[in-house]
């Protein structure tokens, strides 16, 4: 062979790039140095019913002029209503989708338009449909939102409906942390199972957030699931009232959080076993085998994540 005729590596032809972007997707999911992630897309169908049991879901999420329920009014109202198979944990049938921006009646703060992207341009002259919110909340078995000590004293103070309801808190009520996720943050569960979007609009965030729930957790039940277990379990506020001034760091670490207004360290309880505990533990840890009277809040998902108090009663520890 001719040394012209013999042919270098810059001459070899590349394999042609493919243009379609799915396939260099794929592509890239291969390769160990690479993670993608693609645009979530809403669901509207989760699929035909077949008879199963189920129970009705509301996803909620809402944009205010602030963080103080008693001050401050809900600019955005997005809420998916679904049927959710109690055996599977997993949606069916139709997605019910609701949406609406209200006018707070004053200009919005610059920094909520920065962060939701809504002006007052786009709530001027608009307002909630009270009878909609109230015939779709009705059929609800729960309701839950991703931060529902938030959505809930606002939504409650607009449409009285919602406190006759059972509600749940998907950043709250699941233990992401137990379930090997870096953050709670809706964006950031969001991403461990592949997708980005525009977050901060309520409509987004409800999609986002059913599709998180809907994917299995380390145990195989969805997040639905999880959430739709609790609906008969009593949550409790523990108070460890008298606890010496010099324990402030155990129960700190502990997970402990301090009232001010009460001046009194409290935590908060999924179950009677671990009130159980808990109480072991203080008086073991806190009060040096002391009889102690703390004071307990029970707390029921018509009560949990809203402004309301729940029965009050004190425990010998």
């Amino acid at each position: 062979m001719k040394k012209s005729d013999q042919l270098s590596f810059f001459d070899v032809p590349a394999p042609a790039a493919s243009s379609d972007p799915e396939t260099m997707a794929q592509t890239l999911a291969q390769h160990p140095d690479f993670r993608v992630l693609r645009r979530l897309v809403p669901q509207t169908d989760y699929g035909p019913l077949s008879g199963q049991a189920t129970q009705r879901v509301i996803v909620l999420d809402t944009e205010t002029t602030g963080l103080d329920s008693k001050s401050e009014k809900v600019i955005e109202l997005a809420m998916l209503s679904v049927l959710v198979d109690t055996t599977t944990g997993l949606p069916v049938g139709p997605v019910t989708v609701y949406e609406s921006f209200e006018d707070p009646g004053r200009p919005i703060p610059p920094q909520i338009t920065e962060i939701t992207g809504i002006d007052d341009s786009m709530v001027q002259g608009q307002r909630i449909n009270d009878a909609a919110v109230k015939a779709l909340v009705q059929e609800a078995d729960l309701v839950v939102a991703h931060n529902a000590g938030f959505d809930r004293p606002f939504v409650e103070a607009r449409f009285p409906v919602f406190a006759d309801k059972a509600w749940a808190c998907s950043f709250q009520g699941i233990d992401w942390k137990k379930e090997g996720s870096g953050s709670a943050k809706l964006e950031f569960l969001a991403s461990e199972r592949g997708w980005f979007y525009d977050a901060h609009r309520a409509q987004v965030d409800c999609h986002a957030l059913l599709q998180v729930l809907a994917s299995p957790l380390t145990d195989g039940q969805t997040g639905l699931s999880r959430l739709l277990s609790g609906l008969g379990q009593t949550r409790y506020k523990l108070r460890a009232t008298g606890a010496p001034f010099e324990s402030k760091d155990k129960l700190k670490a502990r997970g402990y959080r301090w009232d001010g207004e009460g001046r009194v360290w409290w935590c908060s309880l999924a179950s009677d076993d671990l009130l159980d505990a808990e109480c072991d533990w203080l008086r073991e840890e806190v009060y040096g085998r002391r009889s102690a009277r703390v004071q307990l809040e029970a707390l029921d998902s018509r009560v949990q994540y809203s402004s309301r108090s729940g029965h009050v009663s004190e425990r010998t520890v």
